[in-house]
């Protein structure tokens, strides 16, 4: 009887993990679908330099939220220890410090990106080396986007919080009533004001404050509001936040470094493999947020177990969690193996790009394949609140995975930057497997 209790109890625990995971993996299939949308919009203009000038604004931007996600990856550890459901006065506040103080420096952080539009702009602008028309339309999108940028950072901590309180189906509830109205406002903006590039920027900016407005409504059904006080506004508060994220934002800023290189190289080799290389990251989009809804579900249970100490639950988690992310990058890879050419002609409707695109269907074919591992332990480490690993893992991968194998493939053009990107993320997924099987042999002395 002992026996198939644990059994039965041990199948909740898989099923638990993806019951979580789902509404997350479909909260963050919406965003890609949502580029997808914004993307076939601009493919379907006359001219390939609106969707490549787009893709270079969206991705300076890009760069600048996804350097700052540890707001999102800190403030999920955090709330997850902090603990949920029925809580004592000190763990509520604990719980309601973590949102107060993630969503105050979000707002601060868009706040400052919009007073250094003018030099962020032009930092991006000199790194693609672009022709005149492609800056014009980049010049375009993002002088409207970035006024999104204080809702879409506070967005990352409130996320990360409800995350954090295993809140996935109301994530997912959120992401998609947003991301329909952003795709609404995109027809609107474009196909009735005539705005262009502008009008797909437009629209994103509106659907970032509605989702702020909403996760704020929410989050203030879950907490105690009479717990706020003004001594957690103050810069000493945030230290400790600031302390842990450092580590994060030094992983992030090595992490975005190959991206951009990918996609400023691309831009220098022309207009034509940029927009490719614009479409080719929707694949590259789809697999990261994708594979991230079981990584998220990790952090939330792994940081719950860590919480209470319990090293053979939260390595039975993770697992889980590598089951479930490997069933789902074979899903993703028999899904861009049937349908990648039709995924393709969807974006655009230009032959050129069309052709070039489809000669890196196998290459998107095997990327679900190698990227699921680094996906997954870096939920495990975000739950372990183990920034000083993902960053060294990171700086590691970046140095010996991307570049240096670059710079042995570089004579085979854009295809060499790809092929760059795979080992750079089979690199990442080795290191931090090895890192967490050291961890876990002294659990007292390293993890908690």
């Amino acid at each position: 009887m002992q026996q198939r209790t644990h059994s039965d109890a041990q199948k909740h625990h898989v099923w638990h993990l993806l019951f979580l995971a789902f509404p997350l993996i479909l909260a963050n299939i919406t965003t890609p679908l949502l580029g997808l949308v914004d993307t076939a919009i601009l493919g379907h203009m006359d001219a390939t330099h609106y969707l490549a000038g787009a893709s270079i604004g969206t991705l300076i931007l890009t760069q600048l939220y996804w350097i700052c996600g540890f707001l999102k990856m800190s403030i999920t550890g955090l709330s997850a220890q902090a603990g949920r459901g029925n809580l004592d006065v000190k763990e509520q506040q604990r719980r309601t410090k973590v949102l107060v103080q993630g969503v105050t420096f979000g707002l601060f952080l868009g706040l400052l990106f919009i007073l250094l539009q003018t030099p962020i702009l032009n930092a991006g602008l000199y790194f693609a080396q672009s022709s005149e028309l492609l800056k014009e339309s980049t010049e375009a999108y993002f002088s409207v986007r970035i006024w999104g940028a204080p809702a879409a950072l506070a967005n990352m901590a409130l996320v990360g919080w409800l995350i954090g309180q295993q809140k996935t189906k109301s994530v997912l509830m959120l992401q998609v009533a947003v991301n329909f109205i952003n795709i609404i406002f995109s027809l609107l903006f474009v196909f009735v004001f005539d705005w262009g590039v502008k009008g797909v920027a437009g629209a994103t900016v509106v659907a970032e404050f509605s989702l702020l407005v909403f996760s704020l409504a929410l989050s203030k059904r879950l907490i105690n509001m009479s717990l706020f006080e003004s001594a957690w506004l103050k810069w000493i508060a945030l230290k400790p936040l600031l302390s842990l994220n450092s580590d994060i934002l030094l992983r992030n800023l090595a992490l975005q470094l190959t991206l951009a290189f990918i996609t400023f190289k691309g831009a220098s080799m022309g207009a034509q493999i940029a927009a490719t290389n614009a479409i080719l990251m929707q694949f590259f989009a789809l697999i990261a947020l994708g594979l991230d809804g079981v990584a998220n579900a990790v952090e939330a249970l792994v940081g719950e177990e860590k919480g209470r100490k319990n090293i053979k639950a939260l390595n039975h988690h993770v697992k889980v969690g590598l089951l479930w992310s490997s069933l789902f990058s074979v899903l993703y890879a028999f899904i861009f193996w049937q349908f990648g050419v039709q995924i393709i002609q969807t974006l655009t409707d230009q032959p050129v790009l069309q052709k070039e695109a489809s000669n890196y269907l196998g290459l998107m074919i095997l990327l679900p394949m190698v990227a699921h591992w680094c996906f997954l332990f870096d939920g495990v480490f975000v739950g372990l609140s183990k920034g000083k690993a993902m960053r060294d893992s990171m700086i590691l991968s970046t140095v010996f995975g991307f570049f240096m194998i670059w710079w042995f493939v570089m004579d085979l053009g854009n295809t060499g930057l790809w092929i760059a990107l795979l080992s750079f993320l089979a690199f990442r997924g080795a290191i931090l497997g090895s890192w967490f099987v050291f961890l876990a042999k002294k659990p007292n002395l390293r993890i908690f």
